[in-house]
């Protein structure tokens, strides 16, 4: 140990040559004996850069290591080691001390003589080592007489853990037929001791239980088979037990075991076998096609796909009439009827079937085929069977309208079995509620029972039972669909009532409305339309029609400049012919309506409105026009009432029946003026009169209550006008002018003025138009006009307020 210390020293200083330092170390020596003790030498070095080399000194201790053995069970003080000074002269002067990890409660030190012991055994898995510090005083003084040094106390390991696998029990799995030396798995054991120092953590691996089967590697605790071809159908499971040993094994080390489970896996190594080389089945004729009709395994030792059977029926005899398939959950071979039995042809089918591996493995097929096969004979059971018709459905066609009692085709149904029993016909009711058919029960001939209609129903859908005589139970049915073909008994038609527009602004050539057909007739081929236009309509120089081939034909402008103030509705006609037989046709007639439009062809309005005025006109020039029409209007009245006021007299002295003023009476009523310019009592009917003495044309002799005086607003006038309004309607014989009843208190001249809506024609109150700018484009014109007449009309009141 000193010499390796020394040789340290040695090799500290040859790296850091070229270094002057000096070097003072203690002279504290710490060791387990006072003996071992080494002094250094000086020595000069050659000067390096003019400064001199460094210069050993002695050193007093050069080992800072002590060993202290675990588990110690001694019933004195383990002893540790001494510490001892040069400058310790014997005589008591030197007091040692001790700090550090476990100083005073683990470690203990003399303080004269320097010798430190254990007080308690120590674990080294708990603890490996202590770092301690050391120092001698002077005793008297406390004055340190060397430097701190640090040392360390290592606890040293005895063979006391076992070997422990921390992951057992182990499970793993190896293919079966695995050749030896095969890999199963790996186990690991770990010991707590030191495995630096001596064999206490040499672990060894060995089995205890499993052999010969498996090996474990000594040193890895790799497990392998050990023996060949280990066969999972014989054996499937195996348990081995596993131990770990240190000490390399040898005689005293500890031990632990661990449990090994090791499956083996299957492989495909096993071909399927049937149980029994001949399988007999019996089958009734009457199976259905695709019902399955017996069923056959071949057994297989594997497990998984490995178990997975194909199942084939060998080409041969009776193999087309049959199909197998294999049923996934207990692989047996189902064995599926193709096509239908015949006791009456063929009793009997014998084939072959094979059964083998889906999925084979490479490694075993030197041990044969993976396939067994074996021989199926089905018997075909006599069973007696319904009547069966020569086909499946039957078809027929009928013209509409054909006469009742004639033949429209026949069904045929025969028995096949031994017995060939006759078979007799009949409808099923329920698929004929109407009767519109019949069937020879013998023949089986059907026939129309009534006149049939296309229209009502195109296709009838019956049902036809064919019976055995000896066995009226069995029965089969068939169905049988008619056609009804059509006859063309109805002319073409327009498919709607189309009525379209053209814009003003349209253009020559372009079409302005598609239109179709319809017919109510359905020939086999389709239907198939022609349109024109009638040959009176030929020199149509508006529109005319244009038949696209498809079905379809277009309404086609001749011409331009389209006015609705000229003419606001065209109605053109359309011959449309059909292509049935006889051919048919008809007339019909397209409306078309001019209308307005935008120019890009969008449709604005097809109203009256605003129709005479000049498109494109400013709003200055629409105002000024309607300014015209206006005065015009004023003039015509006043020109029409000064022509009235003028003939007044000449009504009044004309000597024709005074009655025909009547006809030109169209201005109001004047009230009391009107009983001095006309004489009301010619207007009396002379029969009334005679049949009535007693009334009067001026005067009826009625006794009736003094008139009120007249004032405006009086409550007594409107009351007298209501007594004299119901005793006018309660009387019969008044004679029916309102001349007499309503015009007596009313006109220009009376308090109660005129009543008439003839001069209500100015309002008071101006309305705003505003709201026909949110009517959209289409009225926007027109929300012009009445918007620049209302701020005319309110400028007008304006100035004339100003003034």
């Amino acid at each position: 140990m000193l010499t390796r210390n020394c040789l340290l020293l040695f090799l500290w200083i040859l790296v850091d040559q070229g270094s002057v330092s000096s070097l003072r170390t203690p002279s504290l020596q710490l060791g387990r004996s006072r003996s071992g003790r080494e002094r250094a030498r000086s020595s000069a070095g050659p000067m390096r850069n003019g400064a001199a080399g460094f210069q050993r000194v002695k050193r007093g201790w050069v080992w800072n290591q002590f060993f202290v053995l675990e588990e110690y069970m001694g019933s004195d003080p383990q002893y540790v080691g001494k510490l001892h000074t040069d400058l310790d002269k014997g005589d008591s002067a030197v007091k040692y001390t001790l700090s550090g990890d476990g100083a005073g409660s683990i470690f203990t030190i003399d303080q004269t003589t320097g010798d430190i012991h254990a007080l308690r055994s120590l674990d080294r898995e708990e603890k490996p080592y202590y770092t301690l510090r050391a120092q001698a005083v002077d005793i008297n003084t406390n004055r340190p007489l060397e430097p701190e040094s640090e040392f360390v106390i290592k606890v040293q390991d005895i063979n006391d853990n076992e070997p422990k696998f921390l992951e057992g029990p182990y499970t793993a799995s190896v293919p079966e037929m695995s050749p030896v030396g095969t890999y199963v798995t790996q186990v690991t054991a770990t010991d707590a001791d030191d495995p630096t120092y001596g064999n206490s953590a040499r672990v060894v691996y060995s089995i205890l239980h499993g052999q010969p089967y498996f090996s474990v590697d000594p040193k890895t605790g790799v497990i392998k088979t050990a023996l060949p071809n280990m066969d999972r159908e014989v054996k499937e499971q195996y348990q081995v037990l596993i131990q770990a040993k240190d000490m390399g094994g040898q005689l005293g080390g500890l031990a632990g075991t661990t449990t090994v489970n090791i499956t083996l896996s299957d492989v495909n190594d096993n071909p399927p076998r049937f149980s029994k080389s001949f399988f007999h089945l019996r089958v009734p004729e009457s199976s259905s096609v695709g019902s399955a009709v017996g069923r056959i395994k071949a057994h297989d030792l594997d497990i998984g796909k490995n178990a997975e059977v194909e199942y084939t029926i060998v080409p041969g005899d009776g193999g087309a009439m049959f199909d197998i398939t294999t049923n996934e959950h207990n692989q047996e071979g189902i064995i599926i009827l193709k096509r239908p039995l015949d006791f009456e042809t063929k009793k009997a089918y014998t084939f072959k079937v094979d059964a083998s591996n889906a999925h084979l493995d490479p490694r075993f097929q030197s041990f044969g085929a993976f396939k067994d096969t074996a021989t199926v004979k089905i018997n075909v059971l006599d069973v007696d069977e319904p009547p069966v018709f020569n086909k499946p459905s039957y078809v027929m066609d009928v013209y509409e309208d054909t006469p009742a009692g004639t033949i429209i085709g026949a069904v045929t149904a025969q028995d096949l079995d031994a017995s060939n029993s006759p078979v007799r016909y009949s409808i099923d009711w329920k698929s004929d509620l109407d009767s519109y058919f019949d069937i020879d029960p013998v023949e089986g001939t059907i026939s129309t029972n009534e006149l049939l209609d296309r229209e009502s129903i195109a296709q009838h859908n019956i049902s036809i039972v064919a019976t055995k005589l000896n066995s009226p139970v069995l029965t089969s049915r068939v169905a049988v669909t008619v056609h009804v073909l059509d006859i063309n008994e109805f002319p073409p038609e327009l498919a709607s009532p189309y009525e379209t527009f053209v814009c003003e602004n349209a253009k020559v050539g372009q079409v302005i409305q598609t239109f179709s057909a319809k017919d109510q007739d359905l020939p086999s081929a389709g239907q198939q339309f022609s349109f024109k236009s009638p040959k009176e309509d030929v020199k149509n120089k508006n529109f005319t029609i244009r038949d696209f081939g498809n079905n379809t034909a277009g309404i086609v402008t001749k011409r331009s400049g389209f006015r609705r103030r000229l003419q606001e509705i065209y109605f053109l006609p359309v011959v449309i012919d059909d292509n049935g037989y006889p051919p048919k046709s008809s007339t019909g007639t397209l409306t078309i309506r001019v209308c307005g439009c935008e120019s890009d062809g969008s449709l604005l309005t097809c109203s009256a409105e605003a129709i005479f005025l000049p498109v494109g006109l400013s709003t200055g020039a629409l105002i000024a026009i309607l300014l015209c029409i206006i005065i015009l209007l004023v003039i015509v009245v006043l020109y029409v009432g000064l022509r009235r006021q003028k003939k007044k007299e000449t009504l009044m002295s004309s000597k024709e029946d005074i009655r025909d003023n009547v006809i030109h009476y169209d201005d109001e009523g004047g009230g009391e003026e009107d009983t001095h310019a006309f004489d009301m009592g010619t207007l009396r009917n002379p029969k009334v009169v005679k049949e009535n003495l007693y009334r009067r044309d001026v005067k009826p002799e009625l006794k009736r209550g003094p008139r009120p005086p007249v004032s405006q607003d009086s409550a007594d006038i409107r009351d007298f006008i209501n007594q004299r309004l119901q005793e006018h309607d309660v009387d019969n014989s008044a004679p029916p002018y309102d001349s007499l009843a309503t015009y007596a208190y009313e006109g220009n001249g009376s308090v109660a003025e005129s009543l008439s809506s003839i001069e209500s024609l100015t309002v008071d109150h101006e309305e705003d138009y505003d709201y026909l700018n949110d009517w959209g484009p289409r009225f926007k014109t027109l929300a012009g006009i009445f918007g620049e007449q209302s701020e005319t009309q309110s400028d007008s009141t304006t100035t004339e307020n100003t003034h």
